[in-house]
């Protein structure tokens, strides 16, 4: 019975362990994967290049920030549509009905 209760906690920490084992791996490669030795050799040692490195950066920024850029584009769209309706549904119940004529004898 006191087994069971320990059961879950083991299975969280042995999941913690493998990511801070993972992690400390990926740390220790960092400086091997900083970049591409084609870029990062010929680059850094040509001036007449620097339009080239210029240019990668900023295309990495690019992609890089599309998929953030679209899905705010996206919900900021929602989000407006959604207040749209809603105005429109507002102004819908706070329309006055016109009185009726068999009402009135």
């Amino acid at each position: 019975m006191a087994f069971e209760a320990i059961a879950p906690y083991r299975v969280v920490l042995t999941k913690a362990f493998a990511f801070f084992v993972a992690a400390a791996f990926v740390l220790m490669l960092a400086g091997v994967a900083a970049a591409c030795p084609t870029c990062k050799e010929s680059l850094a040692h040509d001036p007449a290049s620097a339009n080239l490195a210029r240019g990668f950066y900023y295309s990495i920024l690019f992609m890089v920030s599309m998929p953030f850029v679209i899905f705010g584009s996206m919900s900021a769209y929602f989000y407006w549509e959604v207040r749209k309706a809603k105005a429109r549904q507002a102004a819908e119940l706070a329309k006055p009905e016109p009185a009726r004529p068999e009402l009135a004898l």
